[in-house]
């Protein structure tokens, strides 16, 4: 009986890994597009990635059935509530960075066709991929219960943060310079903060898989630029 329980238990952890594995994936697309919809001034294709958002939003509730079935049916401990735990984490952290893609999204709405400067899109793009390439690391790292490459990408948030303040800097200035910018700007600054909250969505996954792991919260402060408070200081006398 107890051989039987334990490949059950595995059985419903296997499915909470996939079904992570598949949000993440998801996630990652939606991302991408909403991005590619800003480049592009894409509304059609920013409308898709908000209708995309509520399949997310789907499996994250049957991310957290499951895990709710698991603990009640089979009452783990130690590693094994642990993963459920990280199943549950990781799922809310992944429903905000889809959130975050559909914030964007209605940018490239409100924006309306207006085209942007070139040199600010590519920052934006930069930037988001540079996300993007931490976000496929992180969930790679869970599923392999690589702590060394989780901990790279905690580390590397940084990078993230200060780009974003090299960007603001550039939009603050461009909105400086000619008034006419600031609407289309304002969009941008806040794609741009959307995209660093998504750096700090993946992570909060790489400090779920060292608690997974290790059993403990990372040992360290978080490595973190204030980017906010630039938008502050940048402003004019």
């Amino acid at each position: 009986m107890r051989k039987h329980t334990n490949k059950a238990f595995d059985a419903n952890l296997h499915d909470l890994k996939s079904k992570i594995a598949r949000m993440g994936g998801y996630v990652e697309k939606q991302s991408a597009d909403a991005i590619d919809a800003l480049a592009r001034s894409n509304a059609a294709l920013a409308r898709e990635v908000i209708t995309f958002d509520e399949a997310v939003d789907q499996l994250q509730r049957d991310i957290e059935a499951a895990a709710v079935v698991t603990i009640a049916r089979r009452q783990p401990m130690a590693i094994d509530l642990r993963e459920i735990v990280a199943a549950l984490r990781i799922s809310t952290d992944l429903e905000r960075i889809g959130d975050l893609s559909k914030n964007i999204a209605k940018r490239v709405i409100a924006l309306d066709g207006e085209a942007l400067p070139v040199s600010l899109i590519r920052g934006v793009e930069h930037m988001s991929e540079m996300m993007l390439a931490q976000l496929k690391r992180v969930l790679d790292s869970y599923a392999r219960h690589d702590v060394a490459a989780a901990l790279a990408v905690w580390r590397d948030d940084e990078k993230i943060d200060a780009i974003t303040q090299s960007l603001f800097a550039e939009l603050l200035n461009t909105m400086l310079e000619d008034p006419r910018n600031i609407r289309f700007c304002i969009h941008l600054l806040f794609c741009a903060k959307n995209i660093e909250r998504k750096g700090d969505h993946a992570t909060n996954i790489a400090e779920t898989v060292h608690y997974v792991v290790e059993g403990r919260t990372i040992p360290a402060a978080r490595p973190k630029r204030n980017t906010t408070s630039l938008l502050l200081s940048m402003s004019p006398a």
